[in-house]
């Protein structure tokens, strides 16, 4: 393994050369500014953010006078000189631009709307990274990836996906492939044990997809930890012989997977380090931390011979997303495919953005949307009717009267206050007691119940993947790593847009980490809070060693150099990250199953006299049409309390 080199600069990405995907097509972003073709009049020449490489997502500047007014810092605020609005919304993610979407909608166009977000940038998780190599631009999610199951998206959610002008079965028919043309080039997904969690260094392609007897024996486990894995597959014993069908799913509810492999099962406890990562892209968490009922729900093995039933198919029907756990996924699997955009969900919030401020992203639809730079200059125009005002903190939300709510915050190190008619905290949960403090306590305990998930999203630009086709796979989970998760993106074509299917060329690398503590007896709260502070207390360095170290080991053998193959890196740090969603193994089983009216999702999300609340964190999932919902709920509150 090479030693650290020093860090990639930013000059290697943004070098102000314009040259076109194909005839026509996307214009670097400071050569559009040079040519006068964005206008810089309100932000800084060359103020373009999807651009950014290095440490991003929860990035510096961010959080800073969060902290501070965590800590008891406070400012004294002067009027902004706006003229009141009918909205202020505090936050501009997907549930904050859709709630401005929806509230102009039934409100009429001219209503005043302005949109507070304390990034550089719009889009709260769904945020877009834009590498540019030799004159071409190459896109990555930075935060919010797919649209999961969107055939099952509610009236409200397709809708709006329709309104901004996403044609679900245009974008099917012509990505039909987009995952397929890797297992046509024969490559296949692989586990990759690592010597500090397993012994010794070793990629197994094709683990899973070859029985489980073809596979382990290629793993660096003892024998005895191969022939527990193998009894784990195949066992057919029933391990609660005395309980009835929902006797045992209640067993199973409220113990670990963990403690069922172990305990139960008695497989030697390296054997349940293989499924660390089997829910990293849902919880955040292994299998201490998840109750057996999932694993078993979503097919995992060491069930078959359990007395047990399925879930009802219709259990949380119209909750968002694919319930991940809490019914069996093949529901969530039925009709559509998910979608994925180059920019991941980025997408969908610069089509808001497009709607709700015109001039501001060039063209009509979803495909030229993707390639076309967008003009942040326009977003806080003193004529729009909304506006979005970005680097700004919100500390304090309060009304002065009943027909008028006081907006104040943070921009610069200064602090202004707006007034508006009706606000929408878009924010996530935990902050909302502190800048709201007519929240009664009742319903600030709520908002602090869930914490949300600490997770990274990397794109590294490779300047070919020779190496990935060497090794025969197109993507890699390393359960023993914090970047669990690596694959080749999906091979989209959009507009002007096509991601290289030519190994020669470059491509993004889409890598995952997640900052979970196994093994310590924590529950999944628990271990958020503890995974944050050892996130943000990682530096970009350490990440680009975790992200170098991983792919030499895990490709080295195949021809890969990290000193050449690799030409840019974006860390997206996001401490704040996937909404928190119940379990039966550390809370109620009730709010796990059903949508009773006392889980802490609804009771945080009343409405306080004119001000409403909208996240996904009000739906208690992490998924897009969870945050589009509950900012038409918020929307529709207001207006009926009008």
């Amino acid at each position: 393994m090479k030693k650290k080199r020093k860090q990639i600069s930013r000059r290697d990405f943004l070098n102000g050369c314009a040259i076109s995907l194909t005839a026509g097509a996307a214009m670097a972003p400071l050569d559009a500014i040079a040519q006068g073709s964005v206008n810089s009049s309100a932000l800084p020449p060359g103020y373009y953010p999807p651009g950014l490489q290095g440490l991003r997502g929860s990035h510096e500047g961010s959080f800073e006078v969060a902290h501070g007014f965590r800590d008891g810092k406070t400012w004294n605020a002067v009027e902004s000189g706006d003229k009141e609005y009918d909205l202020v919304v505090v936050g501009g993610g997907i549930s904050g631009l859709a709630a401005a979407y929806f509230y102009r909608k039934q409100n009429g166009p001219d209503s005043r709307i302005l949109i507070l977000d304390n990034h550089d940038d719009f889009g709260g998780h769904a945020k877009r990274n834009e590498f540019w190599h030799d004159g071409r631009m190459y896109l990555v999610n930075g935060g919010t990836l797919n649209i999961e199951a969107p055939s099952q998206y509610s009236t409200v959610a397709a809708g709006l996906l329709w309104e901004l002008g996403i044609d679900r079965t245009r974008y099917f028919e012509k990505n039909h492939d987009m995952f397929s043309i890797y297992r046509s080039m024969g490559l296949k997904s692989s586990l990759f044990f690592d010597r500090e969690s397993f012994g010794s260094d070793r990629l197994v392609v094709d683990y899973g997809q070859q029985t489980i007897r073809e596979s382990i024996v290629k793993s660096p486990l003892t024998e005895q930890a191969q022939k527990d894995v193998i009894r784990l597959y195949e066992t057919s014993e029933n391990y609660f012989p005395g309980l009835n069908a929902q006797q045992t799913r209640k067993r199973l509810s409220r113990m670990s997977y963990h403690d069922y492999l172990v305990n139960v099962v008695k497989v030697d406890p390296i054997v349940v380090k293989l499924f660390q990562a089997s829910f990293h892209g849902s919880f955040v968490v292994g299998p201490d931390a998840i109750p057996a009922v999932y694993f078993r729900d979503n097919g995992y093995p060491g069930f078959s011979g359990l007395t047990i039933e399925d879930l009802p198919r219709n259990l949380l029907a119209h909750e968002p997303g694919g319930q991940h756990g809490r019914e069996n996924l093949d529901r969530a699997r039925e009709g559509d495919p998910d979608m994925y955009f180059p920019d991941g969900n980025a997408t969908i919030t610069r089509l808001l953005v497009r709607s709700l401020i015109p001039g501001s992203l060039p063209g009509k639809d979803m495909d030229d949307a993707l390639t076309a730079v967008l003009d942040y200059q326009r977003l806080d125009k003193s004529e729009n009717d909304c506006r979005i005002r970005l680097n700004s903190f919100v500390s304090d939300v309060r009304h002065q009267s009943d027909n008028q709510v006081v907006t104040t915050y943070v921009n610069d190190s200064k602090a202004y206050s707006v007034k508006s008619k009706n606000v929408i905290l878009a924010c996530w949960n935990t902050i909302i007691p502190y800048i709201c403090p007519e929240v009664p306590i009742s319903q600030k305990e709520a908002l602090a119940y869930g914490v949300k998930s600490p997770l990274v999203y990397s794109g590294v630009l490779l300047s070919n993947w020779q190496s990935f086709v060497e090794a025969g796979i197109s993507g890699v989970t390393a359960p023993g790593k914090k970047f669990s998760r690596s694959s080749l993106q999906a091979s989209v074509s959009m507009g002007q847009y096509t991601t290289n299917r030519n190994p020669d060329k470059p491509i993004v690398l889409r890598m995952s980490a997640y900052f979970d503590v196994p093994n310590q007896g924590l529950n999944r709260r628990e271990q958020h809070r503890i995974g944050r502070n050892e996130m943000l207390e990682t530096s970009f360095d350490d990440f680009e060693f975790m992200i170098r170290d991983k792919l030499t080991r895990v490709l080295g053998p195949s021809g890969f150099d990290d000193e050449t193959d690799i030409l840019g890196i974006t860390v997206n740090r996001w401490p704040h990250g996937y909404s928190y969603s119940y379990n039966p193994l550390s809370d109620s089983e009730k709010w796990a199953y059903t949508t009773s009216d006392d889980r802490p999702c609804v009771v945080g999300r009343e409405r306080i006299g004119r001000i409403s609340i909208a996240n996904a964190d009000a739906s208690a999932s992490p998924h897009t049409d969870g945050a589009i919902n509950e900012a038409y709920r918020a929307v529709e509150e207001l207006l009926k309390s009008s």
